[in-house]
């Protein structure tokens, strides 16, 4: 066990204000984010910190994921895509093409299927050794560089663009998109990370924590 999730479990990812405080996310979610912990470690996997969060690697490859959107606790598959998912509970993030997630609201739900997350773990663990790869397609509405590099900067960040629904993402890539200027193009992603990160379209209301 990494000491640094535990941390992570106390005070969250400490990536913005809210880290350490009640309203940190990651806080709403302890219970169900230590049961999944628990039950990924079972399967020999490495505990480690990327990008603010657990990732549970083998060999150094990213095998898995636990962490919290505002709504949920989750353990993410980096290659979910081809998993067989023979329980139908993968879901897919927006329009990521690889990864897959499951939601959790309750530590009941994580323990009435332990089992099954864990043959789900030890098949992804074994996509990666045999170094499978996930088939990509174009994306079809571009992406801008300043989006790009706001994603590389902050891969929560990204994980919570990738979470929204596709026609959200396609709302913010549009509305990103149109200032000629690269820096009013930053400003507008800038402007808008809160409510992206809290899981909150471009046209819906929203109002600030």
């Amino acid at each position: 066990m990494n000491p640094n999730v535990d941390k992570y479990l106390v005070d969250g990812c400490m990536r913005c204000k809210y880290g350490g405080t009640p309203q940190c996310k990651v806080l709403n979610w302890t219970e169900e984010l230590e049961t999944l912990r628990q039950i990924v470690l079972e399967t020999g996997l490495t505990e480690e910190i990327k990008w603010g969060v657990p990732v549970y690697t083998n060999k150094g490859k990213n095998i898995v994921t636990v962490n919290a959107l505002k709504g949920s606790a989750n353990i993410g598959f980096y290659k979910g895509a081809i998993m067989k998912d023979s329980h139908n509970i993968l879901e897919q993030q927006g329009t990521i093409q690889s990864a897959r997630i499951i939601r959790f609201t309750d530590t009941e739900r994580i323990k009435k299927i332990k089992e099954v997350l864990k043959s789900y773990v030890l098949e992804a663990i074994a996509i990666e050794e045999k170094g499978k790869k996930v088939p990509t397609v174009k994306n079809p509405e571009p992406i801008p560089d300043e989006l790009l590099q706001a994603f590389e900067d902050d891969p929560s960040f990204k994980m919570a663009f990738e979470s929204l629904t596709p026609g959200r993402q396609r709302g913010y890539i549009i509305h990103f998109s149109q200032p000629k200027q690269a820096s009013t193009r930053k400003g507008r992603i800038e402007k808008h990370k809160g409510q992206i990160l809290d899981g909150v379209g471009l046209h819906d209301k929203y109002k600030k924590p």
